[in-house]
């Protein structure tokens, strides 16, 4: 499926529509340039999830893991989100895949309850033999806008 979005909001909007499609296991691998709007995705994505925490680009940490969260149900109640776990990782200054392994990255890949997002995953195609993976790219558009393609319908 193909999607153009024009603001980061329509981008974050389009993650929340994305998580509903999301299984226990999934490794989405995100594809794009610096600066397409691949965190920015992530973070619908997480708030699709029921994750309340702030998500942020684990650029310089390699991986963020997230549990689910409790959102607010009216005047102050809380109730529990049906959510996952969203497993953030982020390759773009990993030297090799063994840094990834060395923190525990492997044993979220796949896992039950767990769905991984992993940014600039050629880095670690060998992580990745085996595995089913959902892909989503990112494009800059020349009016500022985004075009996102996706295997998750």
């Amino acid at each position: 499926m193909e999607f153009i979005t024009k603001t980061d909001q329509e981008t974050k909007e389009l993650g929340k529509k994305l998580a509903t499609e999301l299984s226990d296991g999934d490794i989405i691998c995100l594809y794009g340039e610096l600066g397409a709007g691949k965190t920015t995705l992530v973070k619908g994505i997480a708030e699709g999830l029921g994750i309340t925490e702030d998500v942020v680009s684990p650029t310089f940490t390699l991986m963020s893991v997230y549990e689910e969260g409790k959102r607010k149900k009216g005047k102050g109640e809380r109730e529990k989100v049906k959510g996952k776990r969203l497993v953030h990782i982020d390759t773009y200054r990993l030297k090799d895949e063994q840094e990834l392994v060395d923190i525990g990255a492997e044993d979220y890949l796949g896992a039950p309850d767990t769905v991984t997002i992993i940014e600039w995953p050629e880095k670690i195609e060998k992580l990745l033999k085996n595995k089913k993976i959902r892909k989503i790219t990112l494009e800059h558009l020349e009016n500022g806008g985004r075009k996102i393609i996706t295997d998750i319908t």
